[in-house]
């Protein structure tokens, strides 16, 4: 995107990736179709130290922007749920539209070029494996460490480290979570079971609650609902998850005594949750018997557990698995309008790099394509 926004301002472009394919992450992106972007992408849907660094470029380049020229390139698409966008038929097509667009915009790229150093005598220079080249303006839309099998790496900071930019905090983001010790044998027990949850971080009210579904797995707990929670989540912290949302657990238990107290437990309860959740939760309380003859306690113990499951997890899957990268490249030190590092004239960062983290659902390719076209705008 930021190739294509300065090509078409008639610059010379060169677009260098050490890939030997272009758009890695666009390709096994939203399961092989690719969650291009968000109808409803606001800027309060982003994280960083600055969130509001994040509104111009949006707002310059929106995802009716990108819409656009999907359709102009005949991509059939669809929506999903919470306003995502994808392709219906490969992610594929994203790219292949890009780089139609690269080459309309005169642009030139080389793939499977080792990077090497990069110096700024009086233009950039950066020197590759197939000799150096020189350049009025430099754009880093490397991304993060996240998925290093596909190429990824910490290359941005390392730039920004020479150029005395500074970098945030870096974390795995919109990554399952894992747990070990006593915590682990039950969620492996309970691995493959998935249900709609409404999951916080803490007790705080800065986090937003995320409404979505969950999955158990052999290592801890992933879904929709625990990736978005990871971005908000800090080592050793709390999450809180509502097992059973729009249900008000002890009215329940309570209406079920009365009209089935004969009932197991265990039973009632698969009509909220998952058999083998149902099961679990059950064992767990030690509540055997008629429902009918259990004690309050019980019963207001087992609401608490489902309708405000607290668990601490010991990690995440790591930037293996995360989706993105939180933290990077100080906004501080950026122009929001046009990406562009105030104290090194003609030097930029986009996208993934910059300290912008988006939620899960097509926010992150937005921040991409907007990132990059400001960017583009003034290279």
């Amino acid at each position: 995107m930021a190739a294509i926004g300065a090509g078409r301002r008639g610059r010379r472009v060169l677009v260098l990736d050490h890939n030997a394919e272009p758009g890695a992450k666009i390709v096994i992106s939203g399961g092989g179709r690719c969650n291009f972007t968000n109808s409803d992408c606001r800027p309060d849907r982003f994280l960083g130290a600055n969130p509001h660094f994040c509104r111009s470029a949006l707002a310059r380049y929106t995802p009716q922007d990108f819409l656009a020229l999907v359709e102009k390139h005949g991509i059939a698409w669809h929506e999903k749920t919470l306003g995502q966008l994808f392709c219906d038929g490969s992610a594929r097509q994203i790219v292949a539209m890009l780089l139609s667009e690269c080459e309309a915009a005169g642009v030139e790229i080389a793939l499977g070029k080792r990077i090497g150093a990069v110096d700024r005598p009086d233009r950039f220079r950066v020197d590759t494996d197939v000799g150096a080249i020189e350049a009025e303006s430099l754009i880093v839309a490397t991304g993060g460490p996240s998925i290093p099998k596909l190429g990824a790496s910490g290359f941005a900071y390392r730039l920004a480290e020479r150029f005395a930019v500074p970098v945030t905090e870096l974390a795995p983001a919109l990554v399952p979570f894992t747990f070990d010790g006593d915590a682990l044998p039950a969620l492996k027990a309970l691995a493959g079971v998935s249900l709609r949850v409404v999951g916080r971080v803490g007790e705080g009210k800065r986090a937003p609650a995320f409404d979505e579904a969950m999955l158990f797995t052999h290592r801890g707990l992933s879904g929709p609902a625990l990736l978005q929670l990871s971005s908000y989540w800090r080592q050793g912290g709390e999450i809180r998850l509502d097992l059973a949302p729009g249900t008000e657990l002890g009215a329940f238990l309570r209406g079920k005594r009365q009209s089935r107290g004969k009932a197991e437990l265990q039973t009632i309860l698969t009509e909220i949750l998952p058999q083998r959740l149902a099961q679990a939760v059950t064992e767990e309380s030690g509540a055997r018997g008629p429902l009918g003859g259990l004690p309050q306690r019980i019963l207001d113990g087992v609401a608490a557990r489902i309708g405000d499951w607290r668990v601490r997890p010991s990690g995440t899957e790591g930037y293996a698995k995360a989706e993105v990268t939180r933290g990077g490249i100080d906004t501080a030190a950026l122009s929001s309008r046009t990406m562009g590092v105030t104290a090194v004239p003609g030097l930029f960062f986009v996208g993934e790099a910059v300290d912008v983290t988006g939620w899960l659902g097509g926010y992150n390719f937005q921040w991409a394509w907007s990132s990059g076209w400001a960017a583009g705008q003034a290279a």
